[in-house]
């Protein structure tokens, strides 16, 4: 069906416009005239002819051109002549073939018109103007029309190909801008901050001093890890991915915090599920914000964070005691906006907000088919 339906493009208007000319024709033919005029005895079977031909106008006009001239002699009128005229002229345009269509068509029109009956120049013209110019000259306008539509619709697809080219120039362009900023800025600073913190761990006057110094060092030098992970992911387009152990580095993460004087309990299920990478990275970054949210808002506050793996579900819980007053370090404000919408690219959804009995809760749920390692 699809193989016959590529003769009118794919369309079956186009097929049922053809069968309705076809119809017309045939019955125009048949019913027109004088009935009591004499036919020969192939006029019907050439009537059916020169009309079911037209059905492969839009694949070989000129073939059905010569059906319908062939089928003339036979008493056939005109009509098939003039709509396979038409159809060579919109198929081809300006070309020897519609040249060839129009001589053809006119040669013997003329020819059968001064046959059937004596015909003066004027008759000529009509014939020549209605059945043969005509047509030629309403295809040639159809051709160039769907000649124009075509560039029309390739320049509108250069034309986004262009404007997504440059977006995307510009998209890379800022990102470069970005990791440049992140790398002049962050990076000095928090290499600073590792070089300070080793140098105070090696002449520190106390080993508690050392262990804290020792803290701030590691944890510096881990963010530098993760912050050259996303300059490599700004720079070069690399895809966002987590290591294949995500979940279980959240025993370091916890781990690293409580260094810090932090009371946080972890508990993961036993077996870890297995989870997309990007479902894991929005997991550890769930937490990872929730931990330095309480150590702001809620210092020296105990923190639970658990990890429950359903058939179908996982969902991450991060709460804390709220207290009277938080710590005074600097926040930008767009930590929970950050985190609702890494949780959001991952398929998940996010709640966060103070519970019934004084407690701050952050809970995503991520939707994912959870398989044990």
């Amino acid at each position: 069906m699809k193989r016959w339906l590529s003769w009118w493009d794919g369309r079956v208007a186009l097929l049922a416009l053809d069968v309705a000319v076809v119809a017309g024709v045939i019955v125009v033919t048949l019913t027109g005239g004088d009935p009591r005029d004499p036919h020969p005895a192939l006029y019907v079977p050439a009537v059916f002819a020169s009309a079911i031909a037209l059905l492969a106008r839009r694949r070989w006009p000129f073939v059905v051109l010569l059906v319908a001239v062939a089928c003339l002699p036979a008493g056939v009128t005109l009509l098939p002549v003039t709509v396979a005229a038409y159809s060579v002229a919109a198929r081809y345009g300006v070309s020897l073939r519609t040249a060839a269509a129009v001589v053809v068509s006119g040669i013997a029109g003329n020819v059968l018109q001064v046959l059937r009956e004596p015909a003066d120049v004027t008759t000529v013209v009509i014939v020549l103007v209605m059945f043969v110019f005509g047509p030629a000259l309403a295809g040639l306008w159809m051709h160039q029309r769907a000649v124009l539509l075509e560039v029309l619709r390739d320049r509108a697809d250069e034309a986004e190909r262009t404007r997504t080219l440059l977006a995307d120039q510009a998209v890379f362009a800022e990102r470069r801008r970005i990791a440049r900023e992140m790398h002049d800025v962050v990076a000095h600073r928090v290499t600073a901050v590792a070089l300070q913190a080793g140098a105070l761990s090696l002449r520190a006057p106390d080993e508690r001093t050392e262990r804290a110094a020792e803290t701030i060092r590691a944890t510096s030098a881990a963010a530098l890890d993760e912050l050259r992970d996303i300059l490599r992911v700004l720079r070069d387009d690399a895809p966002d991915t987590a290591s294949p152990g995500v979940l279980a580095s959240l025993e370091d993460l916890v781990e690293e915090v409580a260094a810090t004087g932090a009371r946080v309990e972890l508990k993961l299920p036993d077996p870890l599920p297995a989870v997309p990478d990007q479902v894991g990275r929005a997991v550890y970054r769930v937490v990872q914000e929730s931990l330095t949210n309480a150590g702001k808002h809620a210092p020296h506050a105990a923190v639970d964070v658990r990890l429950a793996a359903e058939p179908d579900r996982l969902a991450v819980e991060v709460t804390n005691r709220l207290t009277p007053r938080g710590s005074a370090l600097p926040g930008s404000g767009y930590g929970l906006v950050g985190m609702r919408e890494r949780v959001e690219l991952a398929g998940g959804d996010l709640s966060t907000g103070p519970t019934g009995d004084g407690r701050f809760r952050v809970l995503a749920r991520f939707p994912v088919g959870v398989e044990a390692k």
